[in-house]
Parts: structure tokens; sequence; C-alpha cells
């Protein structure tokens, strides 16, 4: 009996981490680009988090993710969320060896304070579409 290909898809924080911190140190703003708020908390940072997303083919995932940015100031963090909504913009193509067809924005840049720190923090939504890969 022949059975169905187990493909596995990536993990969208990691690779699309991974880009960021790349690609922010190349534009001069080397900050942390995390997946759970650090302790102590840096006075600028990116958060990633997987907020489900959806298999639109066998092969591929589309998985949302919100991305935060933490500043000292408002201004800063506004400044910091549009680089980071701009290099996103640029990540399509192989990234740590997972083809990455696109990026949606499925919900644009708000100003969303930390309820707990106080700390200044823009916050915005896409959908990244990747490619899974075949178990061997």
């Amino acid at each position: 009996m022949a059975s169905k290909p187990v493909i596995v898809m990536p993990d969208a924080v990691a690779i699309v981490g991974d880009y960021l911190r790349s690609a922010l140190a190349v534009a001069g703003e080397a900050v942390p680009v995390v997946s759970r708020v650090p302790t102590p908390r840096p006075k600028s940072f990116v958060r990633l988090e997987r907020l489900g997303g959806f298999s639109p083919t066998p092969v591929t995932d589309r998985a949302r993710l919100d991305v935060h940015a933490w500043a000292p100031s408002e201004c800063q963090a506004h400044d910091l969320c549009a680089l980071v909504r701009g290099l996103l913009g640029a990540i399509p193509g192989v990234r740590g060896g997972v083809t990455v067809y696109s990026v949606t924005e499925v919900g644009g840049p708000q100003w969303l304070p930390d309820q707990e720190s106080g700390q200044p923090r823009y916050a915005f939504a896409v959908e990244v579409h990747m490619r899974g890969r075949q178990m061997k």
C-alpha cells in the first residue's frame, strides 16, 4: 500500500527571527529578536509570536505572526516597528534552508503600550507563507 509523504512545516518564529536578527544588524539596529519577553527587558527589542495560521496546500504553511517592537520612546518604538515591517517585505527567498514565498500584512501597525511595564510598543500582524520539507 502506497502512503503519502510526511511533510514537516518549518518553525516560522525561528526562521523569521533569524532573518530579522541579521537584517536589523545590517540596518544598524542590532536589537534582540525573541519569542518571549526577556528578563531583564532590554531598552529595545522585537518579539515574534505565532498565533496560528493554516496550510493552504499539503506542502505549505501560512503562519500568522504578531510582531511587537519595544523601545524607550513612542517615536523609537514606531521607527523600530516601521523598520521591521519594511524588512519583512524583503524576506521572500530561501531563508535558513526554507523557501519563504511571501509575507502578507493582516493587521497594520498599532500603538500598544506594554500594560505591565508601561514601555512604549508598536505591533502589527503578518502571515508568512513557507514551504515545508518532506521527511526522509
